[in-house]
């Protein structure tokens, strides 16, 4: 690949081993291994939208750390901008499903991608591709990963370019409620077009409708509110918008939220209403639920 990406998604993609079939991981005989990162997933359904997608981040020089570039290649992700660090391995995390929905396993401390740093970031396009996409995971990995998002984002903040951001607020991965709350809220706040649960807004927050979101975060230019299988809502300069979701059997949820990102940003490239886009973000998402792994 010799252009840049239309979307550049930056943080750490693992190693997922997933019950087949979907049974409790402490009774479960087999497992099946792929591949799952927040911010690859994006990437991964925005090129099969037809969007130029890059990924960026680190993996062990490792069987995982190879899969995991192979794999994003094949689905025509760009992924020179990966670098293999040969001291740490590639993370793994496990699905482990349950009456109350399914819980993730992670076993991700010490891997290679939470030792990047904002140095990183040099290596990075910032100025040149279009549109950066985060995640609030990546900040919480460890203190040069929360460097290394303030970086990216003062980069683009200078370039005048925008920003994407999920909060994707994960509980296991912060030492506090209140820690995750104020420093999700400041990343939040400073970017463009910002994605969050309804469900995570309000045990962040305490927030209770998509209304008290968008009074807390104003700052964002664009800022969609998912509200699990009942609607999504988006608020920009324009107004407010929402559009109903429609009932489908769900197979396994984790990874939804990526594919409704990843719909929504390619609905807005293609110069598509919000209502487009929302659609387009529901689309996606339903493919997901309906299926076992994260794409």
């Amino acid at each position: 690949m010799s252009g840049l990406p239309t979307v550049l998604a930056i943080g750490e993609t693992m190693g997922l081993l997933t019950p087949d079939p979907l049974v409790a991981l402490e009774r479960a005989s087999t497992l099946r291994l792929d591949i799952g990162g927040a911010e690859s997933n994006v990437a991964s359904h925005l090129a099969h939208l037809g969007v130029p997608s890059g990924w960026a981040s680190a993996v062990g020089d490792d069987p995982i750390g190879r899969r995991v570039r192979a794999t994003l290649g094949e689905r025509g992700v760009d992924t020179r901008w990966v670098v293999v660090d040969p001291s740490a391995p590639t993370g793994v995390y496990f699905k482990d499903p349950g009456p109350d929905g399914t819980r993730v396993v992670y076993y991700r401390a010490g891997s290679a991608a939470s030792q990047l740093g904002p140095a990183f970031a040099d290596t990075l396009p910032l100025a040149e591709v279009p549109c950066v996409h985060l995640t609030g995971i990546t900040g919480a990995l460890s203190d040069s990963c929360r460097a290394l998002v303030a970086a990216i984002i003062g980069r683009r903040e200078a370039a005048g370019l925008p920003v994407s951001y999920d909060v994707n607020h994960r509980p296991s991965l912060w030492p506090s409620r209140d820690e995750a709350a104020r420093r999700l809220r400041a990343e939040a706040s400073r970017c463009d077009i910002v994605f969050v649960g309804l469900d995570e807004a309000h045990a962040l927050w305490g927030t209770e409708s998509a209304d008290d979101v968008r009074d807390l975060l104003r700052e964002p230019a664009v800022l969609v509110v998912k509200d699990g299988e009942r609607a999504a809502y988006a608020f920009d300069s324009s107004g407010r918008f929402v559009e109903p979701t429609s009932a489908i059997e769900v197979v396994e949820p984790v990874g939804a939220g990526d594919a409704f990102a990843a719909g929504y940003l390619a609905g807005v490239l293609a110069g598509g209403s919000t209502e487009d886009a929302l659609r387009t973000g529901h689309d996606r998402a339903r493919a997901v639920l309906m299926s076992l792994g994260d794409f």
